[in-house]
């Protein structure tokens, strides 16, 4: 039996509108994780080889994987970084819209650029499915059972893993960043009396409400402390918060310790910084 699928382009952009449904829809991981691998390990690298090879000659089936999970590879990382730098960050609706979109542009690339190939010349996916015969030799034989074996037994371990339910972990994330709410611009030199400011932020994935407590330290001497900070599961809190040398000195550690409300032991790894500071 053959079955032909043209450049599979069809049905990649359509797996991938069912990604985007199931973001926007649908509160199940499991799904966002069926969908989600290949379009981000397989489908961004295929789009952009098709649009780059549309003829079949040049590079075959095989070569067109490999390169396709390599420049996907490639390809996401570089998304990433870009939006970084915009005001939607690094989060999951940005990056599968924009994934979405670049596989998008690059298929309708890719779907031009076939138009103007012959048609015979055109790099097409077909799959021929035949019945082992059993006319071979035993060697024959044995190898097709084994790999019959292999790949349900890769299914079962697959469908397993997704089907089975998972503990979600409990933690608290604890990061700071520079004033204007980026990784960058950290305070690095002030002056005595200074002020100097960083923003923190903590996000409570504890499922249960936590109350925090945070302290500011400046070579291990009590600078300043933030209270009050109760947060429900899932939610986040990130605020500007600020610190004052008293002492001038080069490199002094400039540490943000975390506390559970009514413990005395820091709850996660301090975090820190390091300033020079000046005499006025």
């Amino acid at each position: 039996m053959r079955i032909k699928l043209g450049a599979g382009l069809l049905p990649l952009n359509l797996l991938v509108m069912g990604l985007v449904a199931a973001v926007i829809l649908s509160p199940s991981n499991m799904l966002r994780t069926i969908l989600g691998i290949p379009a981000v390990l397989f489908f961004p690298g295929y789009a952009l080889i098709m649009a780059l090879f549309p003829r079949r000659r040049g590079m075959g089936g095989i070569e067109r994987v490999a390169f396709s999970l390599g420049m996907s590879l490639v390809v996401v990382p570089l998304i990433g970084l870009v939006l970084n730098t915009t005001p939607w960050g690094i989060r999951l609706e940005p990056i599968v819209y924009s994934v979405a979109s670049f596989i998008f542009i690059m298929s309708v690339i890719a779907w031009f650029r076939q138009k103007r190939v012959p048609e015979e010349e055109r790099f097409r996916i077909e799959f021929h499915l035949r019945v082992p015969g059993w006319s071979r030799n035993a060697l024959d034989k044995a190898l097709s059972i084994l790999l019959m074996v292999a790949i349900l037994g890769v299914l079962g371990t697959l469908g397993y893993v997704i089907a089975s339910p998972r503990v979600e972990e409990e933690f608290t994330l604890f990061y700071f960043l520079g004033p204007g709410g980026e990784a960058t611009a950290y305070p690095k030199e002030l002056s005595v009396g200074e002020e100097g400011k960083v923003v923190v932020g903590i996000t409570n994935e504890e499922r249960e409400t936590v109350s925090y407590e945070m302290e500011i330290r400046i070579d291990g001497v009590r600078n300043s402390e933030v209270k009050g900070i109760t947060l429900e599961p899932g939610q986040k809190w990130e605020n500007e918060v600020s610190f004052t040398p008293t002492v001038a000195g080069e490199k002094q550690k400039v540490e943000f310790l975390l506390y559970k409300k009514g413990e005395v032991t820091p709850y996660l790894e301090p975090l820190h910084l390091w300033i020079d500071v000046r005499e006025q």
